[in-house]
């Protein structure tokens, strides 16, 4: 088996994610220690008992925390677990370029903080929103979409599923026509709070322009696919590729198919909340094998599954 770790992207946090694993003293720790590294309390905004998940720059250094912490857990209990690539939707790529020793916990959940504040700003600055088309007739998606000046393709999720994001007014819109035209199976507004992968992103991705040069990046001792480039990051393109990444199209779903022609992947294990990526890697590779785990029970059935790896 080679296995492809998949981690969460946002809009998959909920409220009490990651809660259950703060019984493990490692992921406890880890959390703890992000949360002097962030100056954020990372524990009460996983909990979001008062709506802390609400705001982008709350999730961003807690969500990745929480796959981060459920991945050191992993490399302790299952240290021979056959890694042979790793990919992020979007914010989940800076999970796993910390998993892949790129970035140090240290100095990535300090810059999450601050990536997510520069989104939030962009986010208030202008009323957005994202639609989800399920099984688009392109063509007609393609002749309605150039209709509007404020509205792009952000997200290709897989071969049936992209995201189109822009001002509020012109997506609405948008999505009235695509249902009134049947050009796709499903047309849903998506609850975010912001058309990100958008040049309405400009301003954060000039701030991140900034930001990264403060970091020091390594090279990914496990290959992590870029949404942007469709291939391996390296060290030398983390800075320019992370800061365009704001404001640019993800290609997850060629991430996903790359690492299975590439890189041999086989199976999929995606960690972090939800399991939209194992939606996405089935509808990719539906031959493999696609697990997840959200909760500390999906953990230990997966660690009792997988001893030979101990």
């Amino acid at each position: 088996m080679q296995l492809g770790i998949l981690f969460s992207g946002q809009g998959s946090q909920k409220p009490g994610m990651g809660l259950d694993f703060m019984s493990d003293p490692l992921f406890s720790e880890l959390i703890s220690a992000g949360s002097e590294d962030s100056h954020l309390d990372l524990a009460a905004i996983m909990a979001s008992e008062h709506g802390e998940l609400n705001k982008t720059k709350n999730v961003q250094p807690a969500l990745v925390a929480v796959s981060y912490g459920i991945y050191r857990m992993l490399q302790r209990d299952l240290p021979k677990m056959p890694v042979a690539a790793m990919a992020g939707l979007s914010l989940g790529e800076y999970g796993a370029l910390m998993a892949s020793g790129a970035l140090s916990v240290a100095e990535g959940l300090p810059l999450l903080a601050d990536r997510g504040q520069y989104m939030q700003d962009d986010a208030d600055r202008v009323a957005s929103a994202m639609v989800a088309v399920v099984d688009p007739e392109l063509s007609i998606v393609k002749e309605l979409l150039a209709k509007y000046d404020q509205a792009w393709v952000a997200n290709y999720n897989s071969p049936r599923q992209l995201v189109i994001g822009g001002v509020s007014d012109q997506i609405r819109a948008l999505a009235a026509e695509l249902k009134d035209q049947q050009a796709a199976k499903r047309v849903v507004i998506l609850r975010v709070s912001g058309a990100f992968h958008t040049p309405l992103f400009n301003q954060a991705r000039e701030k991140m322009h900034e930001r990264l040069r403060t970091v020091h990046f390594a090279e990914p001792k496990v290959p992590v696919i870029s949404n942007t480039l469709v291939a391996p990051f390296t060290a030398d393109d983390l800075v320019p590729v992370m800061e365009r990444q704001l404001a640019v199209p993800t290609h997850f779903g060629e991430d996903l198919q790359y690492m299975m022609d590439q890189q041999g992947v086989d199976a999929t294990l995606e960690i972090g909340p939800g399991k939209t990526l194992t939606r996405f890697a089935k509808q990719v590779a539906p031959d493999a094998v696609h697990v997840h785990i959200s909760k500390l029970k999906d953990y230990e059935k997966y660690v009792k599954e997988h001893q030979a790896w101990s």
